[in-house]
């Protein structure tokens, strides 16, 4: 089979248009709808639906595209085993993570990783945890980094979890805050005042998890605030309007200028464990190896 052919169509179908995928592969859209529709002949079958404003796959598109994913991994594996393993890597490297990881470490670690490996393009797409997994899954992402929830392995039969890096969340104050360095009781957090990521945040439900084995609630506690993402927590805890779980990586810098301090929180010891997502049965390709092996090595 010409392997061209697969990876036009598969451009086709991860950008929903030929325009972008023609873009994407450096081509001209006729080129790339004579690949489409030769492959089409060939296996007399309509693999796209045209008809709408964004192409889509139809069932046996849909077919298709899951095990010529499997066979362009397979093609690039050989191609790799073929080339000097000590080579450089060369290519693009497209991994995914949820909101939490891409906020904390992975993007500096990928563009330290980037920089040792000049030839190497790194694309990297942030999303919901769900999100990232279903993209891995379609082989559209080489890995991803979430923190799956309890059960995920089970329900993700497609898919394969890997311990990655520890993530520890402590309790941001401000210096000078009355909590700065201290040890708390749970029911002084209302004093802070304590200041809440939005609901369905890894760090919000790590702290919701650690409550509920004292028998307590985040609603027991008379949080008044609630501001998005680590981003913003970070922010108003710095500007002194109260105190914040957070992920330690998100304020290592902080912590070290003492623009921000830290608390412990009796009786809960928070933290995420941050897992790598690849798809069950595709065998990682050179880059992806290295990147996990010398990002466990930075977050440790």
């Amino acid at each position: 089979m010409d392997t061209r052919q697969l990876v036009a169509f598969c451009e086709v179908v991860d950008r929903r248009s030929f325009s972008e995928a023609a873009a994407r592969l450096g081509v001209t859209q006729p080129a790339v709808s004579l690949q489409v529709r030769s492959l089409e002949k060939r296996l007399g079958r309509q693999l796209l639906d045209r008809s709408g404003r964004r192409v889509e796959p139809t069932e046996a598109g849909l077919r298709l595209y899951r095990s010529a994913q499997r066979l362009l991994a397979l093609e690039q594996q050989l191609l790799d085993e073929v080339a000097d393993a000590g080579g450089e890597l060369l290519g693009t490297f497209a991994v995914g993570a949820s909101t939490g990881p891409a906020a904390v470490a992975i993007p500096i670690v990928l563009c330290e990783f980037q920089r040792a490996n000049p030839a190497l393009t790194v694309e990297l797409t942030v999303s919901d945890t769900s999100s990232v997994v279903e993209l891995v899954a379609e082989r559209r992402l080489e890995v991803g980094i979430v923190r799956p929830a309890p059960g995920a392995a089970r329900r993700h039969r497609s898919v394969v979890f890997e311990p990655f890096f520890r993530d520890e969340v402590i309790l941001a104050c401000p210096p000078g805050h009355p909590f700065a360095g201290a040890t708390v009781a749970v029911e002084d957090l209302s004093q802070g005042p304590l200041i809440l990521m939005q609901d369905g945040a890894g760090v919000r439900q790590v702290i919701e998890d650690e409550l509920r084995k004292t028998g307590r609630r985040l609603r027991d506690l008379d949080v008044r605030l609630e501001l998005g993402l680590q981003e913003s927590v970070r922010s108003a805890v710095q500007a002194g309007y109260g105190v914040a779980f957070i992920s330690r990586r998100a304020v290592d810098a902080e912590l070290e200028a003492g623009t921000l301090a830290e608390a412990r929180v009796e009786g809960i010891e928070p933290a995420r464990e941050i897992s790598v997502v690849r798809a069950a049965g595709r065998p990682p390709t050179r880059a992806a190896q290295a990147f996990v092996e010398f990002a466990k090595e930075r977050l440790a």
